[in-house]
Order: C-alpha cells, then sequence, then structure tokens
C-alpha cells in the first residue's frame, strides 16, 4: 500500500471514530502534517505511519524524536497561522500487514 492509500484509510477510520477533517496534507517550511482533525473542541495532530512488517520498530518506531520536532515546529507554525490556540493533542495511526488492515490508534502519542 502506498502512502496516499494510507492516509485515505487512516481518514476513512478516524472519520468513523467521529473526528472531522480540517485540513490533509498540511505543509509549511518546517515539514507535513497528515492529518489536523477536530474531535470534539480538541484539535487533532495525526501521524500516519504504515510499515508491512515490524523491522526496525514498525510503524511506531518510524516516528523518530526529530520527526517528532519537526511534528512540533509545523504545528506551531498552523497554530501562528489560524490566530488562536485550541486544546490540541498529537496522535498517530499506525497500520501494519501487507495492506494496512491492521490498524492501531494511539492518542497523545507525544508532545511537549
Amino acid at each position: 500500500m502506498k502512502g496516499n492509500d494510507a492516509e485515505y484509510r487512516a481518514l476513512a477510520y478516524l472519520q468513523r471514530q467521529h473526528l472531522q477533517l480540517i485540513v490533509k496534507n498540511y505543509r509549511c517550511r518546517f515539514g507535513e502534517i497528515d492529518l489536523i482533525m477536530r474531535e470534539g473542541s480538541t484539535l487533532v495532530f495525526i501521524e500516519v505511519r504504515q510499515r508491512s512488517t515490524q523491522k526496525h520498530g514498525g510503524a511506531a518506531g518510524s516516528i523518530t524524536a526529530a520527526k517528532q520536532a519537526k511534528l512540533l515546529q509545523t504545528a506551531r507554525h498552523y497554530l501562528a497561522e489560524i490566530g488562536h490556540e485550541p486544546a490540541c493533542r498529537f496522535d498517530a495511526l499506525l497500520l501494519s500487514g501487507s495492506d494496512g488492515e491492521h490498524i492501531e490508534w494511539i492518542k497523545n502519542a507525544f508532545g511537549e
């Protein structure tokens, strides 16, 4: 499964969990956030990762400290752009298996 397919599968899964899409693939000079969604009054920044095997830590292991730092900077940029700071969290949606059929949603996966 390719990256875009993983993001579409992740988006569909999260929408079934009643999250509302705000922005898909938000980009700025610091990096990219796959999905920005809202759950109730909370803004949720979501990193989608797909790996077919658990080698090298699998999908979760691919969200390194450096990647987390880039995501935090990118989220700060987004918040500055919208002009206010609602309650926020960072989630990871991990897809595994040959077709990404296994989904693990980690709420509050990391943060400051």
